[in-house]
């Protein structure tokens, strides 16, 4: 997700997510070996799109929330066939 020279650590909830017959690779992360907060991407697994949040959140379960909360919102459509672009 990034381009930087780093090793991630990648939370339990991190994977692919499928509703509808599309699936998404959710990918939720922060630096190794740190207590940084987590940071929050989905990818679109057809097109390999990806959709990054500038927001941060202190828990992975709180990334994770953010990224259910705008699939019950809006479904998957705002994560497919997208180019890279960053939310919130």
């Amino acid at each position: 997700m990034n381009g930087d020279d780093h090793e991630y650590e990648h939370s339990p909830l991190s994977g692919t997510f499928s509703r509808d017959a599309e699936s998404v690779d959710v990918e939720i992360y922060r630096l190794a070996g740190t207590q940084d907060p987590w940071r929050l991407g989905v990818i679109d697994l057809s097109s390999g799109g990806s959709t990054v949040w500038q927001e941060t959140y202190a828990t992975d379960q709180e990334a994770y929330d953010a990224f259910t909360a705008m699939v019950e919102a809006s479904g998957l459509a705002p994560f497919l066939g997208r180019r890279p672009e960053a939310l919130n």
